[in-house]
């Protein structure tokens, strides 16, 4: 299998057929983001070639080893749905001729991959088995998006994601605790939630930051431009996103990056989670969540 660098994926993605198209970032310009660092400002596209050599290694593994097919495909890179709207659809019909029964082909986006492609065309990839995309959207509180330099606001993440659903294709968000910055946690919870709420995200995952030497972020901190929250404050902005959640989805904080893992189904489980994230507010000090913070050497 052709592979690039280190190879991220949801952990909800466990068992998917990790098939690489991409590596790398587009933008490549969040000051948070260490993730591809090495994939250094460049994005690669695997050749035709590569990616049918894959599938066809990959058919004979599963039938070696498994006995039977996987249902789903992730697109591995950062953001493989940048890709034009011809390549992802060679790219399905790739993995339907090697696999027939592949039932979804998913990856994570960014909110401007979907900009590029038109109602039209989302609705064509949908029926070509796109569907389930993962977006880091980390966050609605649109100053914070700008200092992040994330490349776009609350807005667009609002208007593409509604075109997504016309079109029928599924997604999932990351949220990033921690983005908005000391004293502004609670608040830009409460705004992802009233945005998520005119949404119908199939799962919303909570990641906490955690700020790296080699980031541009830790940059700005030391220039006394921006500040970190504390372990503590970020665990009560997980719980006013939670309590602000009014629509029927997932809600998971799963990564390495949490210190403690929870997942549930809102609004069923929202009492649960709620008494879950009171409780480690309440009883956990911040020193110890702060041990764990700097014991994440990479996400």
């Amino acid at each position: 299998m052709h592979y690039t660098g280190t190879i991220w994926r949801p952990p909800y993605e466990a068992s998917s057929l990790l098939l690489e198209v991409t590596a790398g970032c587009t933008h490549h310009r969040c000051k948070f983001c260490t993730l591809y660092a090495d994939l250094p400002f460049r994005f690669r596209m695997s050749p035709l070639e590569d990616i049918e050599a894959d599938l066809k290694e990959a058919q004979e593994m599963y039938r070696r080893f498994t006995g039977r097919a996987p249902s789903r495909t992730f697109l591995t890179g950062a953001n493989p749905f940048v890709l034009k709207y011809d390549r992802l659809m060679e790219i399905a019909r790739l993995i339907h001729k090697y696999f027939p029964g592949m039932e979804t082909i998913g990856g994570f986006a960014r909110v401007t991959d979907i900009t590029l492609k038109s109602d039209k065309e989302l609705e064509a990839l949908h029926g070509a088995g796109y569907d389930g995309l993962t977006i880091g959207m980390e966050t609605a509180d649109d100053k914070a998006l700008r200092f992040m330099e994330k490349g776009y606001l609350a807005a667009d993440i609002l208007e593409q994601c509604r075109r997504l659903e016309q079109a029928g294709i599924r997604y999932s968000f990351f949220y990033l605790t921690g983005i908005s910055g000391a004293g502004n946690g609670e608040a830009g919870a409460e705004a992802t939630a009233n945005l998520c709420n005119r949404l119908h995200p199939m799962l919303i995952g909570a990641n906490m930051l955690t700020v790296y030497p080699d980031s541009k972020l830790y940059d700005e901190i030391w220039k006394g431009n921006w500040k970190e929250e504390s372990e503590t404050e970020k665990y009560r902005e997980v719980r006013a996103l939670v309590e602000y959640l009014e629509i029927p989805t997932v809600f998971a904080a799963l990564g390495a990056s949490n210190a403690f893992q929870m997942q549930g189904v809102l609004p069923e489980d929202k009492g649960k989670l709620l008494a879950f994230l009171d409780d480690v507010i309440k009883n956990v000090g911040e020193d110890e969540l702060r041990r764990y913070r700097e014991g994440v050497h990479h996400l």
